[in-house]
């Protein structure tokens, strides 16, 4: 495979940047992610792709459960703040504000756009990463704006 050419042609795909989290027993967890799509209408899921060794991934399979929650455009300083991996920066999110979800206790982001709450219908590992299959069990819009995207904030994902 001709490596330089993938880089290239996966660099044209476009991504959102999310802030996925879970509640660790009242303690809040995120982790950036752009590796999420919507997969079904009725009832309403998606699929997220977790780093096998994250931290977020092994709460998700701790609680099942986890939060969407979207960046608005303008937030790479705190899209990047929650890239940095938990191992170094295990207190990336205790500047965050945030409330626990109706439904899962997810964290919701009050800086976010808006958020879902998801349960892990399915999982599977994928390469280096863990698939998830959720079903969104609740929503809410918080305020309109424009979605945060991996090409804006300049950040370099792909293999």
């Amino acid at each position: 495979m001709d490596t330089a050419a993938k880089k290239n042609v996966l660099r044209l795909f476009t991504y959102g940047l999310f802030a996925v989290t879970v509640n660790d027993n009242g303690n809040g967890h995120g982790m950036l992610a752009n590796w999420i799509t919507q997969i079904s209408f009725e009832p309403p899921m998606l699929a997220l792709a977790v780093e096998q060794d994250s931290h977020v991934r092994r709460l998700i399979d701790m609680y099942g459960a986890f939060a969407v929650n979207v960046l608005e455009s303008g937030q790479r300083d705190l899209a990047g703040q929650l890239g940095k991996t938990f191992a170094k920066h295990p207190d990336k999110f205790n500047e965050v504000v945030w409330k626990p979800g109706p439904v899962t206790g997810s964290p919701l982001m009050e800086a976010a756009l808006g958020w879902v709450e998801c349960r892990v219908a399915e999982e599977m590992p994928t390469g280096d990463h863990v698939l998830y299959v959720a079903e969104v069990v609740e929503a809410g819009v918080q305020r309109e704006g424009e979605p945060l995207t991996l090409k804006e904030a300049g950040f370099k994902y792909f293999g």
